[in-house]
C-alpha cells in the first residue's frame, strides 16, 4: 500500500480537538505511516528543536481520561502505560521530514489534504450561518416559523459533544 493515498474520511475520523487544536494521536500516526509507535516517538525526541509545543505536546492524565470517555480511544491500556503525543498540522507536516521514507510522504499528502477538507467544510457551515442569518434580517414576521424551524435543525446537529472529537 505505499504508493495508495489515505482516504480523507479515514484521516478526519483520527483528527480531535484538544487543547482547542485539531490533532492527532501518535499512535493512529504511527498506524497510517506504517511504523510502530515507539519509532515515531524516538524520532521525534531525537530532533526535539523540530516539535515545539505549538507543533507537538504530551496529552495530561485529565485529557487521556476524556478521550477514553468520549470513545476515541477504548481504554488507557491502549496507550501501553503512557500520555500519548498528539501532533498539530504543523507538528504533522514535519514528521515526514524526521521519518524519511516515501510512505510518510505519501501519509503527509494524504493528511494535509483531509486538514484542508475539513477547514473547506467548517468555513462552509458558517458561511451558511451567516446567508440564513442575513434572510432572516431582510424578510418579514411571515417567514419566522420557517427560519425558526431551520435553527432548530442547526442547533440539533451542532450540540456540542465536548472539547475532544468530533
Amino acid at each position: 500500500m505505499p504508493t495508495r493515498t489515505i482516504s480523507a474520511e479515514v484521516i478526519t475520523s483520527k483528527i480531535f480537538i484538544v487543547r482547542g487544536q485539531k490533532v492527532m494521536l501518535d499512535k493512529d500516526l504511527a498506524v497510517l505511516y506504517q511504523v510502530k509507535p515507539i519509532a515515531l516517538r524516538q524520532q521525534v525526541s531525537r530532533n526535539k528543536e523540530r516539535f515545539p509545543v505549538d507543533f507537538c505536546f504530551k496529552l495530561n492524565d485529565s485529557e487521556v481520561d476524556s478521550l477514553v470517555s468520549q470513545f476515541v480511544i477504548p481504554s488507557k491500556q491502549i496507550l501501553g502505560g503512557y500520555n500519548p503525543y498528539v501532533f498539530t498540522e504543523q507538528g504533522i507536516a514535519m514528521l515526514s521530514s524526521v521519518l524519511r521514507s516515501r510512505r510518510a510522504v505519501l501519509v503527509n499528502i494524504s493528511i494535509m489534504r483531509a486538514f484542508v477538507k475539513l477547514r473547506e467544510i467548517l468555513s462552509t457551515h458558517k458561511n451558511w450561518a451567516r446567508k440564513l442569518e442575513d434572510l432572516e434580517k431582510k424578510y418579514d414576521a411571515q417567514f419566522r416559523i420557517v427560519f425558526e424551524a431551520i435553527h432548530q435543525l442547526i442547533v440539533e446537529e451542532e450540540k456540542p459533544k465536548g472539547k475532544i472529537g468530533f
